[in-house]
């Protein structure tokens, strides 16, 4: 998730409950290929990983398939385990640059894209995010177009760009995905995507679409220890803001907002009483010393 599962994020992640997988935000692979070398730097800070995060995977979008052969290429000279392709994100910002969901209504354009990775990113495994469609389910064209390529994996997002996540996920289309692949005959693995609440949640839906995996967005958002299966305390939740936002200025400080910071608040600190009170406290901070500040001035007047 752009501006979230960031480097410092990703880390944080890796220390509390480890998934299998991690992608990387999506990063521009038209800008890796032609901003100025300020402007690279600053999207190259979306690609730091630390080795406790491996297996990692490094997400570009684009829809020009040669800047997307050198980001590949790009991932594996940076030590990546994979590479994956963006087509479904649905803000208008990347669709006007007929990337994320927008290649839905392209499908040559996105073979081509795939085949450029694959050039790219030489032994390294190349997979695909998508969604069911683009203003309308079409899945049953779309994905064979994708398939026939061969990536190693298709995570399904199993709402229309349209739909972005205004309405519930429907995993029947998971599960219908899971079908065609079987019927051409492909070998890539087939994952979920879309209102996945926890681990419990996610086996129950990998049981009933028969999708070989699941992949987490927004519930991870505040829970790092999601895949833990645990739920922290409220100490361990503010403690973990206070480390969390340290990382944050320690890896981005230089090149993105602290505002960026502040949308993790909320996601921390909620469900217990005084939450609404520090939080905008903590909403006026300006760096990580500030929110430090005032997280251990609240515990200190809870031992009282």
């Amino acid at each position: 998730m752009a501006d979230v599962t960031d480097a410092a994020f990703r880390r944080v992640i890796a220390g509390k409950g480890k998934p299998d997988v991690i992608w990387t935000e999506f990063v521009s692979a038209d800008g890796l290929a032609h901003a100025p070398e300020e402007g690279r730097q600053k999207l190259l800070k979306d690609l730091i990983y630390t080795e406790a995060e491996r297996p990692i995977v490094a997400q570009f979008f684009t829809s020009t398939p040669e800047n997307m052969k050198k980001a590949a290429a790009l991932a594996r000279e940076l030590g990546f385990d994979g590479v994956d392709i963006n087509m479904g994100c649905p803000a208008k910002v990347i669709n006007r640059q007929d990337a994320g969901a927008c290649l839905i209504k392209t499908p040559e354009v996105a073979a081509a894209i795939i085949k450029a990775a694959k050039e790219g990113a030489g032994d390294l495994p190349v997979s695909v995010k998508t969604r069911i469609g683009f203003n309308k389910v079409e899945l049953e064209t779309w994905l064979p177009a994708i398939l026939k390529e061969e990536p190693a994996v298709v995570t399904i997002h199993a709402r229309t760009a349209k739909e972005m996540s205004k309405v519930p996920a429907r995993w029947e289309f998971v599960k219908r995905a899971v079908e065609i692949r079987d019927e051409m005959g492909s070998k890539a693995l087939i994952f979920g995507n879309g209102d996945v609440k926890d681990m419990s949640d996610a086996r129950k839906k990998v049981e009933e679409t028969g999708c070989d995996g699941v992949m987490f967005g927004r519930a991870i958002f505040g829970n790092p220890w999601l895949f833990a299966e645990r739920i922290p305390t409220m100490e361990e939740r503010l403690t973990t803001l206070v480390e969390h936002t340290k990382l944050y200025e320690e890896i981005l400080g230089g090149t993105k907002s602290f505002a960026i910071m502040k949308k993790h608040f909320k996601a921390y600190v909620s469900g217990f009483d005084g939450a609404s009170e520090l939080r905008n406290e903590l909403m006026e901070a300006e760096d990580a010393s500030g929110v430090e500040e005032i997280v251990f001035k609240y515990l200190n007047s809870l031992s009282r």
